[in-house]
């Protein structure tokens, strides 16, 4: 799928978002303000919700489909068993790694957007640069450093989503950290803080990469997110982030890196990680009017 410059994208954008609408119209359900996006390894999280509605991403027009294993490559209109409130799940995500442009990358975002969300839950599997982490940690993404070489909102401005020079200084909300932090001690779970950031890969880094990643304050390393997170907050999103530390990154580790550690060490985390999205969203949805 390629874009155009005379408003191609934003024709796309609302074509998907009427696609979903009234693929949903037949559900007595509003449509949610909260989306998560679940990085790899971490896809089960949907699986312990009640599907309302659920789309593969391939069926809906001009949405970009994930390659990547671990991704299933589903958006899901979910709920909590106790709960009459709903709200999105992106079960994997689309990476610039993958060949898709920028614009395409962030697409999925823009139609969650144009559908009504005020906050956007990024997730993701990342290297752990800092050597205080460990697999199997998780960490709340303080900031972020895009180390991509690119920008999702290069080329003509879409005014519908936001200015031209958005400002980055709070990327990742404070109050939405501190409920990260609530959901974690209700749990009896420890969260790292830090900062990632975002390269293009697929192939890892290399060990000379992380250390200069560790010298200009990298606390983790991956591939993803940073895009989304720039377009959510383009268009005013309130965001958090969760990383889960998969691995050691190259160099502070002795052992190869490989994408089925990933998983791997997903399968470890996967019921705490599950509970504290579980917890962080009821938050949310709790307190939808604040």
């Amino acid at each position: 799928m390629r874009y155009d410059a005379s408003g191609g994208i934003m024709e796309k954008i609302l074509n998907a978002v009427e696609f979903i609408k009234q693929k949903t119209a037949q559900y007595e359900y509003s449509l949610p303000d909260v989306a998560v996006i679940l990085g790899s390894g971490l896809g089960n999280f949907a699986e312990k919700t009640e599907n309302v509605f659920e789309i593969s991403y391939g069926d809906i027009p001009d949405f970009p489909v994930s390659s990547v294993t671990g991704h299933k490559g589903r958006l899901v209109l979910a709920r909590f068993r106790d709960s009459s409130e709903t709200f999105w799940i992106m079960q994997g995500r689309i990476h610039y790694y993958e060949g898709y442009q920028m614009e395409e990358v962030v697409f999925p975002v823009r139609v969650l957007i144009k559908l009504g969300i005020k906050k956007l839950i990024v997730t993701n599997a990342a290297g752990g640069v800092n050597r205080d982490f460990n697999a199997g940690d998780l960490m709340i993404i303080r900031d972020h450093i895009n180390m991509m070489g690119t920008n999702p909102l290069i080329g003509r401005n879409l005014d519908q989503f936001g200015d031209r020079f958005p400002d980055m200084s709070n990327v990742y909300s404070k109050k939405l950290g501190l409920l990260l932090k609530k959901a974690a001690q209700e749990i009896s779970l420890h969260l790292k803080e830090g900062i990632y950031t975002g390269v293009t890969g697929p192939s890892f880094e290399t060990p000379a990469e992380i250390r200069m990643i560790e010298k200009t304050g990298g606390d983790a390393v991956g591939m993803s997110t940073v895009p989304e997170v720039i377009a959510a907050k383009h268009a005013g999103i309130e965001v958090a982030g969760i990383s889960f530390i998969s691995n050691k990154a190259a160099g502070i580790s002795s052992d190869p890196l490989t994408h089925e550690e990933v998983t791997e060490n997903a399968a470890l985390v996967e019921e705490k990680f599950s509970q504290l999205m579980t917890r962080f969203i009821s938050f949310l949805l709790e307190r939808k009017d604040g």
